[in-house]
This record gives C-alpha cells, structure tokens and sequence, in this order.
C-alpha cells in the first residue's frame, strides 16, 4: 500500500491518503500534549507502542463484534485504516474516579464506582470540548437518535470487553475516550486506544501507566508505555 498525500496532522497522529480511496495510513507520532495542548512534549517510542497497542485491542475488539476502522498494522508507526468521517463526539467511558470526574464533582480519585459512567464530549478545540448531554447532541445534529443509541450500546459493550481484556493482564481499566466514524453508512470505532486515551493502572500496585505520567510529571513515561505494551501483546 502506497502511502501518499498527507491529508491531515493532529497531536499525536497523521493520516495519509494511499492509492485506495476508502483507505488511510494512520501514522503515530511521539509527541504529547496535555492541558488543550498547553504543555507539550516528546515521550520517545510512544507511537511504536501505540500503534501495536491500538491493532492490538482492535482485533480484540473486533473478535468481539464491535466494528472498527482497523485493517491491518503496516510498520512500527503505521497501520492501515478504513477512511472514515469522524462523528465530533467524544465519548468517556469511567470505571473508576479520576480526571476531570474527580475535579467537577469533588469525588476521591480512586473511588470505584457503582456502575460505568458515560459521558459525551462535543469535539471542538476552540470550545475546549465541552460536557455536553443526549439532548445536546441531537439538537445540534451531531448523530441522530438511533445513531447515538448505536453509539452508547457500542461504548458499554467496549468497556466490558476492555475491562475484562486488561484484567486478565492485571491493569485496572481507569476510564478512557472512544471516537466513532461513518464508513459506508456505519459506524465504526476510529482513532486509537492507548496510554494516551486509556487511564491504566496496575491493579495491585495502583501505579499509574498512561499518559497521566507525562500530565502531573511523575517521571518514567516511556517506561509506563512499554509496559503496557508487554502485557497486552
């Protein structure tokens, strides 16, 4: 697959148009960013491990029945994706207190909670993303109201299957982000899922390995990453 024109740079990845019109090289950079870009960085091998994380969990995903944008890893950085048009949803999926849940509602971090939460975020830098509801979404027109019903049993049925797949490999699945793509009339699971979108703690230790790490200094970054890496493959 010839990779061709850049068609788009975002924080952490670019896409590149290849000689198939309904397919994308999605290419993984080492740079980070946290804070709306505020602080940036580089945590070097970021994007090797995040490519073989996310074709990781897409294939596991996929044995699951959840569609995704996924088709194959092309390299260290690169894998080959469907070309999707991103839906401007954002949509996190939290098992466990922390983040921005911890900030807003003056919660512990740490605090397990009863049941999955969910919650949409509008896509937009110069908004900040902002929290957004159900009623929100469809009066913006962002899904329609079967899409964004598709959207929510989509997102729960991921967080089983992830929660159960790091489990297995002693992680604690914190939260993480989820964006959805039309493709043909569909929807699929597009971007990544990594350190980067995943909060992953050790489950007996409680040690932080995600992109926390780089957010509140606490050192070892790469390590972090390559860990995960480990367990996962």
């Amino acid at each position: 697959m010839k990779k061709r024109r850049k068609l788009y740079e975002g924080k952490a990845k670019i896409l590149y148009a290849t000689d198939e019109p309904h397919l994308l090289i999605q290419y993984f950079k080492d740079d980070a960013t946290a804070f709306d870009a505020m602080k940036r960085g580089v945590i070097s091998d970021k994007g090797h491990c995040n490519n073989q994380i996310s074709a990781r969990l897409f294939c596991v995903l996929e044995k699951n029945h959840i569609p995704t944008h996924f088709v194959k890893r092309l390299g260290e950085r690169e894998m080959l994706v469907k070309r999707v048009k991103i839906i401007p949803l954002e949509v996190t999926m939290r098992n466990i207190v922390a983040g921005g849940m911890s900030k807003r509602l003056g919660l512990d971090e740490g605090k397990k909670l009863k049941q999955p939460v969910l919650e949409y975020h509008y896509k937009s830098d110069a908004l900040h993303d902002p929290l957004i509801n159900d009623d929100h979404i469809l009066v913006l027109g962002i899904v329609r109201e079967k899409e964004l019903d598709l959207i929510k049993e989509m997102s729960f049925k991921i967080n089983k299957v992830l929660r159960r797949f790091f489990g297995q490999r002693n992680l604690e699945l914190v939260d993480f982000k989820l964006e959805f793509g039309r493709f043909k009339k569909r929807i699929l699971l597009a971007d990544e899922i990594s350190p980067d979108t995943c909060r992953l703690w050790d489950k007996k230790t409680k040690q932080k390995l995600d992109k926390d790490r780089f957010r509140r200094d606490l050192g070892n970054v790469k390590e972090a990453y390559k860990e995960v890496l480990k367990r996962v493959l």
